[in-house]
């Protein structure tokens, strides 16, 4: 019986051999201290009635884990690419969880065929995305304008807040004028200076004085008259940039409403008739990151990140890189290695229990 019992030993590690090579690589450095621990098992007078059972034991657990995939967690290239109605959504935006940049995970939403972007303030439609020039053009349909004037006393419209560790990479554009209307007196933009009205001012050439010209005026039944930041507490309007609040919320800061108009072409509009209306949102990415994706494209790879630690990714395909797609050296670990090794250990316990 001895020699029997030796011999299917040697048949159990053999098939030990097999499944791990067969495993994810992350499991493979432990392969020699499990065959060696194998080699050393006990000799006992057990039957090979009880051998039986641990070997379907572990045949079933190599069935397992060779029929687990070890790139799940890569991300297919094809997917980060996309398009949603008419609009290209691509690098560094995304609508898959690992595509673009991790500084716009969670931002961009395709709702039957419309693009949407969401923000603390709520969720505005995407009208354009200028990759040259690196902006994004959005509308919030609570938004006054020039031919409708929305207000109300709890306050109208979504304004604009980010999330401060998404401010680096995503603010209105300097030229971007927010008209800010009929806020109160304690409103926290006058705090401190209730007769000076000092963050109201015109941007881009574009303010209070030219808005007051609207039709849209006299469908609300009250058109202001005078200065635009005269001697009147609080303003009918104000208008202030991103740069002197850094948050345009609406009801936090006491006002019935708001607009917002932006200006691109090198010639000002005539009045505010002329004006383009919406958010102008600019995005930006750190220096570090340009010369990544600038290798990672030249190698044939799409720009991604981790969806753990946000860190930058290079898609290569079945395969992910820190670096490039020509430096296979720099591969992520995939995150199925441990469940591999997990497999490993109850391996090595079931040919040491018999």
């Amino acid at each position: 019986c001895l020699p029997a019992l030796r011999q299917k030993q040697a048949r159990n590690r053999s098939v030990l051999l097999c499944c791990l090579t067969r495993m994810n690589a992350g499991v493979l450095p432990t392969l020699g201290l499990l065959v060696s621990a194998s080699t050393h098992l006990a000799v006992t007078g057990q039957s090979m009635a009880l051998l039986r059972p641990r070997l379907a034991a572990l045949l079933a657990l190599c069935a397992c884990a060779m029929a687990a995939p070890a790139a799940a967690a890569n991300v297919s290239i094809t997917t980060c690419r996309s398009f949603c109605g008419n609009i290209t959504v691509d690098y560094p935006f995304a609508l898959h969880a690992g595509c673009g940049h991790a500084g716009f995970r969670d931002l961009l939403y395709c709702i039957d065929r419309t693009l949407m972007l969401h923000l603390p303030s709520g969720s505005y439609r995407v009208l354009d995305v200028d990759y040259a020039y690196r902006g994004l053009t959005l509308h919030d349909p609570a938004m006054s304008d020039c031919r409708a004037i929305d207000r109300s006393p709890g306050g109208r419209g979504n304004g604009f807040v980010v999330e401060p560790w998404r401010a680096p990479f995503l603010a209105p554009d300097p030229d971007n004028v927010f008209l800010l209307l009929g806020c109160r007196a304690s409103s926290p933009l006058f705090q401190g200076f209730p007769d000076r009205h000092l963050p109201c001012r015109n941007v881009s050439g574009m303010g209070c004085g030219d808005y007051y010209g609207c039709p849209a005026w006299d469908d609300y039944g009250r058109r202001p008259s005078g200065a635009a930041y005269g001697s009147a507490v609080p303003p009918e309007c104000c208008a202030v940039s991103w740069g002197a609040i850094r948050a345009v919320n609406v009801s936090r800061l006491q006002c019935e409403g708001y607009s917002s108009a932006y200006s691109l072409a090198p010639v000002r509009a005539e009045g505010a008739g002329g004006w383009a209306y919406g958010i102008r949102v600019a995005w930006a990415l750190p220096e570090a990151n340009r010369g990544f994706c600038g290798a990672c494209r030249a190698t044939g790879g799409v720009c991604g990140h981790d969806v753990e630690s946000r860190g930058d990714l290079c898609l290569c395909g079945d395969w992910n890189s820190t670096s490039n797609c020509d430096s296979s050296a720099d591969a992520a670990p995939s995150s199925a290695a441990a469940p591999g090794a997990a497999i490993a250990a109850l391996l090595l316990a079931l040919l040491a229990s018999g």
